[in-house]
């Protein structure tokens, strides 16, 4: 990857002069030049060979651009774009070309006091130390480590909040923090190189499933920088960059990378622009994985979960039951299970029985009709909450009789009533052997190893960004029933679900004056969000 990916960068290495550039696109070439400057200062740093090749050919077009007073002096002329040209300097440095002529500029303009003094958000500020680093630049700035605990990696984001500049601010951070893998930052309390891995793959299995190749290769790079190489996360992502390179080596970006007012109608300078970074980033993949000077691979800590569901659980399950006592039964009954449900999960049946017992009165001579429009689902899972609360309500126990009698009738049981039916047998009312006429369905549970569902994770990102709290519920219920309750995306979509709880215990912010279409709209919601909390506590509780 990283030979040919490198190639298809050296056989354009001439749409790397500013000089020949567009006036609206020099900028852009500028930033293509540094780039792709620095993945050769990489590459004679972290490896021994001498430059050759497609590398070799790079520099040389490198050293012929800084080497021109047009290029270098503009320094001097736009101290804020330092960064924009000290790259340059410093791949030349990192590869034994070193110029004092340019250094003394760069210097300049450090002591200037503005090019180093400006307002940055933290990530820049850091890239800014590492690229004077780098250079061998005096300054008197304040150290990496002090800045990194401001940045946005050391502030545990909710990661299906973050858009593509967010994760690029955080993969940029590692890179300056770690010094591309030569360095071992000091992470903040309560921070650690386990939170950062955690972090990185949550990130990488969102960027895989919106095939954002950009993110996925830095995000790739990042885990190596960090000496996590051999892991399922890393792997994936290796097998994804090699599924898509193209034959000639390019890689292309993500959609958006040529802004409109650089488009000149060029194909040629297009198809470029559009793949230049991320082969860079290929290419730098590859360079880290063969390094012998990555660090090595550490054992990190990773931390706890921290989405707490039992707090708000206890809320909503409050609420869903005030709300039944004063509803009709054939609209409140769907909501007092939940509750019920949500109760059981956290151990205080108590919770739910005052609405349990003025429900089981109300349906006790409820025709059949009654329960086959609540559908198996709620009506299994009442007559769970009644049994375990000791409450008896006849007319729904001649209905779940009558539909086992049905179902022992069939032969074989489709999917679709197959959770009705586990429910009879634990109700009772079918004998456990029924559940060998139970068409078996693949299962993903068990083994460390199987990647996160790439749908569930475009699902909650959906959710969040549409606010479909019911959509986000069932997928955190989905998960958690497969096992991924625990997983730092899960974690942070029940994070992400309980700040959606008001204080009076529903769920949901409709953004609407009318009392009926609130009403309604948080009822459904705070059903969704009960039984997907009751899912995830259910299953950590029995999770080893």
């Amino acid at each position: 990857m990283e030979d040919r990916a490198v190639a298809w960068l050296a056989a354009r290495r001439g749409l790397l002069d500013p000089g020949k550039a567009q006036p609206e696109t020099v900028l852009f070439i500028r930033k293509a030049l540094i780039e792709t400057a620095f993945l050769v200062g990489l590459r004679a740093r972290l490896d021994d060979t001498p430059l050759a090749g497609d590398y070799a050919a790079v520099l040389e077009q490198v050293e012929d651009v800084a080497g021109r007073h047009s290029y270098r002096e503009m320094i001097a002329r736009d101290e804020q774009a330092l960064l924009l040209y000290a790259g340059t300097y410093a791949a030349m440095r990192l590869c034994g070309r070193d110029d004092p002529e340019f250094r003394r500029v760069i210097q300049q303009a450090v002591d200037g006091g503005y090019a180093s003094a400006f307002e940055r958000v933290p990530y820049r500020q850091l890239d800014l130390l590492h690229t004077l680093y780098v250079c061998g630049i005096a300054h008197d700035l304040p150290d990496m480590d002090t800045v990194l605990p401001f940045t946005l990696l050391c502030r545990r984001p909710n990661v299906l909040k973050l858009a593509d500049r967010d994760i690029y601010a955080i993969t940029h951070t590692v890179f300056y923090a770690t010094d591309f893998g030569q360095r071992e930052p000091r992470w903040p309390s309560g921070h650690s190189s386990g939170g950062t891995a955690e972090l990185l793959e949550a990130l990488l299995v969102l960027a895989e499933a919106r095939a954002n190749a950009d993110l996925v290769g830095e995000l790739l790079c990042c885990l190596y920088c960090l000496g996590i190489g051999d892991s399922e996360a890393a792997d994936r992502a290796w097998d994804f960059l090699e599924s898509i390179q193209e034959g000639d080596g390019r890689v292309n970006g993500p959609e958006g990378i040529v802004h409109p007012g650089i488009d000149s109608g060029d194909a040629e300078f297009r198809h470029w622009a559009e793949g230049y970074h991320t082969t860079i980033v290929a290419a730098l993949a590859g360079l880290l994985r063969r390094s012998t000077r990555r660090p090595s691979e550490p054992n990190p800590r990773r931390p706890e979960p921290t989405a707490c569901p039992r707090p708000a659980l206890r809320r909503a399950v409050a609420w869903l039951c005030g709300e039944g006592m004063m509803a009709d039964p054939r609209l409140g009954l769907p909501g007092v299970t939940a509750a019920a449900v949500g109760a059981a999960s956290i151990d205080e049946h108590h919770l739910a029985r005052p609405a349990l017992d003025r429900y089981a009165a109300l349906l006790a001579d409820a025709p059949p009709v009654f329960w086959q429009e609540q559908g198996m689902e709620v009506a299994g899972e009442f007559a769970l909450a009644l049994r375990a609360t000791g409450i008896e309500c006849p007319s729904l126990e001649d209905f779940l009789r009558a539909a086992a009698a049905v179902v022992g009738e069939l032969d074989t049981i489709p999917y679709d009533i197959a959770d009705g039916v586990h429910r009879l047998i634990g109700l009772g009312f079918l004998s456990p052997a029924a559940a060998s006429a139970i068409p078996r369905q693949p299962t993903t549970r068990g083994g460390a190893q199987r990647a996160y569902p790439a749908q569930a994770a475009v699902s909650l990102r959906e959710a969040r960004e549409t606010y479909h709290l019911g959509m986000l519920a069932a997928t955190i219920r989905n998960l958690a029933r497969d096992g991924w309750g625990q997983h730092r995306i899960t974690q942070d979509a029940i994070g992400l679900l309980i700040a959606q709880q008001t204080a009076t215990g529903a769920f949901g912010h409709p953004a609407c004056d009318d009392p009926t279409a609130r009403k309604q709209a948080q009822y459904a919601w705070t059903r969704s969000a009960v039984a997907a909390l009751a899912t995830t506590t259910q299953t950590s509780q029995r999770s080893p």
